[in-house]
């Protein structure tokens, strides 16, 4: 995969301290909402010619599982503060939307120098506008917890573009996962670069 053909879609300028200033950044600010917006307004001044081929999300994550300082391939995508259940939806579904399945799954992307999940499907990221401290309301699938992949993964999905998600794990969604993000966060955007942007052309 060439370099010129990639958009790398950020949340904080704060993730990437500088590392990857000679690539093609777009940062979007914290949030589904804020992601959704940032990446559909670049997505449509774009023409045949400038869209991209593969859109890279590079961020940090909370895991339940995952040590901190580990950097994960995703490619499986759930809303997780999606919750109508008393509507008879199920958790993480989108109430009256057909045409968009609960998990958004992107199988056939090629590029993963990471690819650490045992499946070769990377692991399931779950999106949400909450920083996760306590898993009692959370979806038991969910692996990886953050705040914008998965409105990433909507919009690639209806643009019908290649995604995939690598997160640099910076707490284990517990109490602690606040301090631990402030300490963990700046270690990431390194191990990114060396280990995802490395393989590039």
């Amino acid at each position: 995969m060439k370099k010129e053909d990639i958009l790398i879609v950020c949340a904080l300028e704060l993730e990437t301290q500088g590392e990857i200033d000679d690539y093609n950044v777009l940062y979007t600010g914290v949030g589904k909402v804020n992601a959704t917006f940032g990446l559909s307004n670049y997505l449509a001044m774009c023409d045949e010619e400038t869209l991209p081929k593969l859109i890279i999300n590079f961020g940090t994550a909370g895991s339940r599982d995952l040590k901190i300082g580990e950097l994960v391939d995703c490619k499986k995508f759930l809303q997780r503060d999606m919750d109508c259940q008393p509507l008879g939806f199920q958790h993480g579904q989108t109430p009256y939307e057909d045409d968009v399945p609960i998990m958004l799954e992107f199988p056939d992307v090629k590029f993963n120098p990471v690819n650490k999940h045992f499946r070769g499907w990377g692991f399931i990221c779950g999106s949400g506008d909450n920083f996760v401290t306590n898993m009692n309301k959370e979806i038991d699938s969910v692996e990886v917890f953050d705040m914008e992949a998965y409105a990433h993964a909507k919009v690639c999905h209806l643009y019908e573009i290649e995604y995939i998600s690598f997160k640099y794990v910076t707490d284990n969604v517990n109490g602690k996962s606040p301090d631990d993000w402030v300490t963990n966060c700046k270690n990431g955007a390194i191990k990114f670069k060396e280990e995802v942007l490395g393989s590039l052309e």
